[in-house]
């Protein structure tokens, strides 16, 4: 991450007559960008360490919505099953995790009262999506399909450039899992995301009558678009406690305000790989 450098003498000195080259060379590189490098890590879950953090990202995932499902639940199962997925994290183990990947197995956790609210949720949003609604409630209702619930989320200023890796090695990790018999042969992976529309203010009455729509969805994860390429449904809904007031309070300094939407791509698990490699091509690697 770069950050300025700012000196105190520099508003006198630039008021100085007898400033000499040497000194206006000096100042010029005093005015370049330092190179902050952080070193990423990734890790297995820690039940000891990672339920916190882990809940927190839920918390982001689904936005407005979090209030309606268990996180500390989820939080439980995902952090318990720390042979499937990773944290990524800053100096330490012992550290928050700053993103998070895993993959619930529906058919297997159904019964558990965390993944049937999270079941009834995703099939009852599908259906804001008439792609995702011809296909997602059918398949988590059906006992013969076996559907990978995939959440992935990571703090807004995580460079994208860490998440390959998290992809790769959870391919890696589910391969290992079906050769150990462990219950990871999906057919089908749903992987729940978010985005964004930006909308006109409703403080503005001007631009609120310009703006006649919301324009084209903006990913808060840029992975997802080449991943939407490999799905065979894919739509947004909307959170069923936003509302536009806070839309507006999600301005950040900008003319529009910006209506977060939950996002979700039904990948069949032949083509699963393929969307990951597309993770790595579409973003980059820090590899």
């Amino acid at each position: 991450m770069a950050r300025k450098r700012t000196r105190d003498a520099e508003a006198q000195q630039d008021n100085d007559p007898t400033v000499d080259k040497m000194d206006e060379d000096s100042s010029s590189d005093d005015d370049e960008m330092d190179i902050v490098n952080v070193d990423f890590e990734l890790f297995n879950y820690d039940p000891q360490i990672d339920f916190h953090g882990v809940k927190t990202l839920l918390r982001q995932l689904f936005d407005a919505d979090a209030q309606l499902l268990d996180l500390s639940g989820l939080s439980d199962l995902i952090v318990e099953q720390n042979t499937i997925g990773s944290t990524c994290k800053v100096d330490d183990k012992a550290n928050d995790a700053y993103a998070f990947l895993t993959v619930l197995n529906a058919s297997e956790h159904h019964a558990k009262q965390p993944v049937a609210q999270l079941i009834d949720y995703l099939s009852d949003r599908a259906k804001a999506s008439p792609t995702l609604a011809e296909k997602v409630p059918t398949l988590l209702a059906d006992e013969k399909a076996i559907v990978g619930i995939v959440l992935a989320e990571r703090l807004l200023n995580m460079p994208a450039e860490v998440i390959p890796p998290m992809w790769s090695m959870m391919i890696d990790e589910i391969e290992a899992a079906v050769e150990d018999k462990e219950p990871y042969e999906f057919t089908h992976y749903l992987v729940v995301s978010r985005g964004y529309y930006e909308v006109a203010s409703v403080l503005d009455e001007r631009k609120q009558k310009k703006a006649r729509g919301e324009g084209e969805l903006q990913y808060f994860h840029p992975e997802d678009e080449g991943m939407s390429k490999f799905a065979a449904a894919a739509g947004t809904y909307a959170f069923t406690k936003e509302d536009e007031a806070i839309a507006d309070s999600k301005r950040a300094f900008q003319e529009m305000g910006v209506k977060p939407q939950g996002y979700m791509m039904l990948i069949e698990a032949g083509r699963f790989e393929s969307a990951v490699k597309a993770v790595g091509d579409y973003v980059g690697s820090a590899a």
